[in-house]
């Protein structure tokens, strides 16, 4: 019998090649409230509130950087999160005639 073994032919295949396995986290998205002249501060909160689950002094620091700089980060969330937020942030003040605005966008 032959020292090569049994069905192996003979040869032992080597790889070089190294797999790195790298696992990446999956691109987080700022929500971003924007300031307008006709949307009531109180209206901001009840959003921030029910909608972000976010309340007392938190939810008045993102409101008054809103209306003091235009726009406030509301959070960060996975992208399909934050987008579901803003659509139902926006849907509930159109709900109520108002012009309320959340964008997303990448952190």
């Amino acid at each position: 019998m032959s020292s090569s073994g049994s069905g192996s032919g003979g040869s032992k295949r080597q790889s070089n090649t190294k797999l790195k396995e790298r696992t990446t986290r999956p691109r987080k998205y700022k929500v971003i409230v924007h300031n307008d002249d006709y949307t009531p501060m109180e209206f901001v909160l009840l959003v921030l509130e029910h909608i972000f689950h976010i309340t007392g002094p938190k939810a008045n620091r993102v409101m008054m950087s809103a209306h003091q700089t235009g726009r406030g980060v509301v959070g960060t969330y996975s992208k399909e999160v934050a987008e579901t937020k803003c659509i139902q942030s926006v849907q509930f003040a159109r709900a109520n005639n108002l012009p309320l605005l959340l964008t997303t966008e990448p952190e």
